[in-house]
């Protein structure tokens, strides 16, 4: 799976270099330059997940963030804070000038002056190293490990804190990583009281084996059925290309989605069949549809090309609904 997910990233602009740096102010500009929105579409949505868990413990939820980066998804998590401001403030021009650790005590202040919800914990899993210390650092997350799950075990230090997982959430690490690291994760998360995965995927990416890897820990698949989720705009018209291929390849549709020039994104929840019978998804989540959110730029250029990229993806070839689409 691993060397398929390789081969369609291929497709994707390249931001390796904003992950790797000691703070997250080059992830917000760059990633900011391209409308990046799945956090924001994505915190209501764990909120909710999160409160249903809740309902059926007694101790406070832990959540496991995927791909964790620099801690935007466990800050949104635990604090009463909005996507928005925090791209405002690691975009403002103020501080784009300042010493790396006079932006790290300002950060820590920052996260300790907002209320938290004390019943959530975030533990952050990611493979680069500067951004996990970084969001445990801050007050972002409130553990954060490097670790390559898809190569290796992992130490005893992360074992011990996958081990508390209630919840398993990610907004972007699926075609990154895959079943192996999902396997090894279920292994050690919440023993007698299986965790949730909670994964927003990009239709680019089958998650069919990572749901049939999930079954063998006793979680049931559903995928919701109401809404798709914008993650950012393409960079370019070659990369958007390449994705609407890549996406009608699988028998998807891309007319009226990523043919406006964004990516979309699918929601799976993972939950044992009891909780899924005494609430199916539909009931759990409600969402506000990101579809009609102003973009910055004040239009969204790519979608010019939708009809083209939707003719050159499909050429000749018949639609098929592909499995665990």
């Amino acid at each position: 799976m691993q060397a398929a997910f390789s081969a369609i990233n291929e497709s994707k602009a390249n931001f390796d270099h904003v992950y790797v740096e000691k703070d997250p102010r080059q992830y917000f500009n760059y990633l900011g330059q391209l409308d990046y929105i799945i956090p924001h579409l994505a915190q209501p949505i764990f909120k909710q997940i999160i409160r249903a868990r809740a309902a059926t413990q007694s101790d406070p939820v832990t959540v496991l963030d995927l791909g964790s980066s620099y801690g935007v998804n466990g800050a949104l998590m635990k604090y009463a804070l909005s996507y928005d401001a925090l791209r405002d403030r690691y975009t403002a021009p103020a501080l784009q000038g300042l010493a790396h650790d006079d932006m790290l005590e300002l950060d820590r202040a920052f996260y300790l002056a907002w209320p938290r919800d004390r019943n959530l914990r975030v533990i952050g899993l990611d493979i680069s190293e500067n951004a996990v210390r970084y969001g445990q650092a801050c007050g972002a997350m409130d553990m954060a490990f490097c670790a390559d799950l898809e190569a290796d075990e992992p130490k005893p230090e992360v074992a011990a804190a996958i081990s508390e997982a209630d919840i398993i959430t990610s907004t972007g690490c699926v075609g990154y990583v895959g079943s192996k690291t999902f396997d090894r994760v279920m292994k050690l998360a919440r023993k007698g009281r299986t965790a949730w995965v909670v994964s927003f995927v990009l239709r680019m990416f089958p998650y069919d084996r990572i749901a049939a890897t999930l079954s063998d820990f006793g979680l049931e698949t559903e995928k919701f059925q109401s809404a798709t989720f914008v993650q950012r705009r393409f960079a370019n018209r070659e990369e958007m290309e390449a994705v609407v291929k890549a996406v009608e390849m699988r028998g998807i549709d891309t007319r009226g989605f990523e043919t406006e020039g964004v990516y979309h994104a699918d929601l799976y929840v993972s939950r044992p069949r009891s909780e899924i019978e005494r609430a199916p998804l539909q009931e759990i989540v409600n969402v506000v549809s990101g579809a009609n959110k102003p973009w910055t730029i004040g239009t969204n250029v790519m979608s010019q090309h939708g009809d083209g990229a939707h003719q050159r993806a499909r050429g000749t070839r018949h639609l098929r609904v592909a499995p665990g689409s």
